[in-house]
C-alpha cells in the first residue's frame, strides 16, 4: 500500500486536516459544523479515516485496533448532553495492522482500550454523521 490512497479509478482521495475547536461544536450547528459537512459532502465516501489526536497520550506510538471503538469522553465542565454524546464508528483492526506496518522501524503498540476522544467525534459527527 502506498502513503496516499487512491481509489479504483487512479484518482487520490484528498487530505483533509480538521481543527476541532471547542468540544461544544457537537451540539451545536455553526459555521465550523456547516463547513464540516460541506466538504464531507464534496468528496467520495472514504472506506476508512485514519485520526491523529493530540489528545490521546501515550508513551510511544498507537494505533487504535479494535473494531468497536468507544467514545471517549476526555474533558470536564461542559453540559451533562455533551458527555451523553456517542460517536460508534466502525474500527478496523486489518487497517491498523496496514499502518502499523507502513509505520516500521518505527514501534506502534496495537490499543485495543483507548477509543475516539473528542478530537475526532465532535468533528466527525458533523462530517459523517
Amino acid at each position: 500500500m502506498s502513503a496516499t490512497a487512491t481509489r479504483r479509478n487512479g484518482s487520490r482521495m484528498p487530505v483533509v486536516f480538521f481543527g476541532h475547536g471547542s468540544p461544544m461544536n457537537t451540539l451545536e450547528h455553526n459555521r465550523y459544523t456547516e463547513a464540516w459537512r460541506k466538504l464531507s459532502e464534496s468528496v467520495p465516501r472514504p472506506k476508512a479515516i485514519l485520526c491523529v489526536s493530540a489528545h490521546w497520550y501515550t508513551k510511544g506510538t498507537a494505533v487504535t485496533a479494535m473494531e468497536k471503538p468507544k467514545t471517549i469522553h476526555d474533558f470536564y465542565g461542559f453540559p451533562q448532553a455533551l458527555f451523553e454524546v456517542q460517536y460508534p464508528a466502525p474500527g478496523d483492526p486489518q487497517l491498523a495492522a496496514r499502518v502499523r506496518k507502513m509505520l516500521a522501524p518505527v514501534e506502534v503498540q496495537m490499543d485495543e482500550s483507548w477509543g475516539l476522544d473528542h478530537g475526532t467525534w465532535s468533528v466527525l459527527k458533523h462530517a459523517y454523521p
